[in-house]
C-alpha cells in the first residue's frame, strides 16, 4: 500500500492490480530505435499527464473504465508501438535507446479512500502527484488508473521525457480517446503517429551558430549551478487557472494602441505580457535591473522547407526549442501590454526555425558525451521565467466517459532541483470552455504580485472550479 502524508487528510492508495499490455500479435518486428539528437536535449526524467475526472455519466463506473483499458490498449499499442518497448543504453556510446520488443506497457489500477473534492488542488504535490504510482526508469509507457471514494477516477499516462514532449504526451491521449470512442482497432488518418526519428539528421559536416554554446550549459557542471537548498528555499508551485473573460480581456488589451498600426494578439502573447510586466515590477523593487522571458517553441507547425509537413503533423518525439529574451525591467514597466505582448511576438516568431533546428541537431551531435540544459534556466544572471503552452496543439480526454475535470503535466523534480528559473505551464481546460489550467514553479514574492492584483487573473484552483462538488 502505498501512503502520501498531506496537512489536512492522509490519502491511501492501494494498488490493486500492475500487469503488462503488449500490442496485439501481428503488430511492428521487434527493433531498435534510436532516439534524434532533439530527444537528448530535454533532461531524460519521467514525465506524466495528469488527467482527473468526475463520476461518468450513468451506465459508466470505474470496473467499465478499467475493462476499456485492458480491451483497447492492445489495439493502441500497436499504433504507438515503441511505447510497448523498454528504455535502454546504448553500452558503446551510453547514450538512451528505446528497445522496440513489445515487452508491454504497464497498466497500473488502484484505488484512493479519499474523495476527489477532498484534495488540495492548490499544487500538484498537494493534489494529482500524490495518486500515482512509483515506475520503473527503463518503463516506456505506464498507465495508472486510480478511482476515488465520489465515484471519480484520475488516470495518469507516464513516460520519459526522452520520448516524448507536450505534443507527443498531448497525441497518446487524444489518440486515445479517438481510438476507445470509435470502437474500432484502427486509427484514422489524421491520428496516424510517425516515429521516424531519421528525419532529424546531422549534417555530415556538423554547421552552427556559436550561440549555442552560451544557450546551453552542461547539466552536470555542479560548478555553475545554485545548490540544492537554494531551489527548495526560493520557489512555490501553484495550479491556477485563468477564465476565458479574462484572456480575452487581456488579449484586447495587448491589441490595441500599437504604435504603427493594429496588430492582433495571440492568446498566449496576452498572457506573457501580462506575465512579463508583473516580473519586471517585482525585480525590479529587489533591486535589479533586467530580467528574462523564455518560450518552448514547437517546431511542428513552424518547419516548413528542410521536413516534409507531413513528417511533422503527428511526429512523436521531441521537437522544442528554447527562445529567450532579456530587456530592462524599465523598459518592460513603461510599455504598454499591447507592445509588451508585440516584443513577445517577434521574439516568438524572429528566428529562422529550420535552419534553428538543423544548427541544433548539429550541435548535439558534438556535445552527445554530456548532458546540457538551458542556460536560462539555471537561475544565474537575470531572473528568467519560462512558459510552455500545450494550447497550441489538440488534447482530447473524452474516452467515452466524458471530458475530464482537469488535465495537466508534470515531470519528475528529481533531476532538476538546481534549476533556479520560474515556469508556467499552460494547458486548455477540458472541454472547450475557454478558460486555461497553469501549473507554476515561481518566486513567493512574484506569486503574491499575482494573487494581489485586480482584476485577478490567476485564480487559484479549486474542486469547485473544476465541478467535482455535488450541485
Amino acid at each position: 500500500m502505498a501512503s502520501v502524508n498531506a496537512s489536512n487528510n492522509d490519502l491511501h492508495v492501494r494498488v490493486v492490480s500492475r500487469h503488462i499490455v503488449k500490442a496485439s500479435p501481428h503488430s511492428t518486428k521487434p527493433h531498435v530505435l534510436a532516439v534524434s539528437n532533439l530527444d537528448l536535449v530535454p533532461q531524460p526524467i519521467q514525465t506524466t499527464m495528469f488527467c482527473i475526472y468526475p463520476r461518468p455519466p450513468a451506465g459508466g463506473d470505474f470496473t467499465a473504465i478499467v475493462a476499456a483499458f485492458e480491451a483497447n490498449l492492445p489495439s493502441f499499442l500497436d499504433h504507438f508501438y515503441p511505447f510497448a518497448g523498454r528504455i535502454s543504453t546504448d553500452t558503446t556510446t551510453g547514450l538512451p535507446e528505446l528497445h522496440c520488443n513489445n515487452h508491454g506497457a504497464e497498466l497500473v489500477v488502484g484505488e484512493a479512500d479519499v474523495a476527489l473534492p477532498s484534495l488540495d488542488y492548490g499544487t500538484t504535490t498537494a493534489s494529482v502527484r500524490r495518486v500515482q504510482q512509483p515506475y520503473s526508469q527503463d518503463i516506456a509507457l505506464s498507465v495508472q488508473l486510480v478511482s476515488f471514494a465520489c465515484g471519480g477516477f484520475a488516470v495518469a499516462w507516464c513516460t520519459n521525457h526522452v520520448l516524448a514532449d507536450g505534443s507527443s504526451l498531448s497525441a497518446l491521449v487524444s489518440a486515445w480517446s479517438e481510438l476507445s470512442r470509435s470502437g474500432t482497432s484502427t486509427l484514422p488518418a489524421a491520428f496516424l503517429p510517425n516515429h521516424d526519428r531519421s528525419v532529424f539528421r546531422p549534417r555530415a559536416t556538423p554547421c552552427y551558430s556559436a550561440s549555442f554554446d552560451e544557450e546551453l550549459t552542461p547539466l552536470d557542471d555542479v560548478k555553475r549551478q545554485v545548490n540544492v537548498l537554494t531551489t527548495q528555499e526560493s520557489f512555490v508551485e501553484r495550479l491556477y487557472y485563468i477564465e476565458a473573460s479574462q484572456i480575452a480581456r487581456l488579449r484586447e488589451s495587448a491589441s490595441t494602441n500599437l504604435e504603427g498600426g493594429d496588430r492582433r494578439a495571440t492568446r498566449v502573447e496576452a498572457v506573457s505580457a501580462y506575465i512579463w510586466k508583473a516580473l519586471a515590477g517585482v525585480v525590479c523593487t529587489a533591486g535589479d535591473t533586467s530580467c528574462r522571458m523564455q518560450w518552448w517553441v514547437d517546431g511542428r507547425r513552424r518547419l516548413t522547407t528542410t521536413r516534409p509537413p507531413e513528417a511533422m503533423r503527428n511526429y512523436i518525439g521531441n521537437v522544442t526549442t528554447a527562445i529567450v529574451r532579456e530587456a530592462s525591467v524599465d523598459e518592460v514597466q513603461r510599455m504598454p501590454l499591447a507592445d509588451v505582448a508585440a516584443m513577445v511576438g517577434e521574439v516568438i516568431n524572429a528566428p529562422d526555425y529550420d535552419k534553428h533546428f538543423q544548427e541544433l541537431v548539429d550541435w548535439v551531435e558534438e556535445h552527445k558525451a554530456r548532458r546540457y540544459v538551458e542556460t536560462a534556466s539555471l537561475g544565474l544572471g537575470s531572473p528568467t521565467v519560462g512558459v510552455t503552452a500545450f494550447t497550441s496543439f489538440p488534447l482530447d480526454t473524452d474516452f467515452g466517459f466524458g471530458h475530464a475535470a482537469m488535465a495537466t503535466a508534470a515531470s519528475s523534480q528529481s533531476q532538476t532541483t538546481r534549476l533556479c528559473s520560474g515556469f508556467f505551464q499552460i494547458t486548455a481546460r477540458p472541454g472547450g470552455d475557454g478558460s486555461w489550467i497553469v501549473n507554476a514553479y515561481l518566486w513567493p514574492r512574484l506569486a503574491a504580485a499575482f494573487e494581489s492584483d485586480e482584476p485577478r487573473v490567476f485564480k487559484p484552483i479549486t474542486a469547485e472550479y473544476l465541478g467535482l462538488l455535488a450541485p
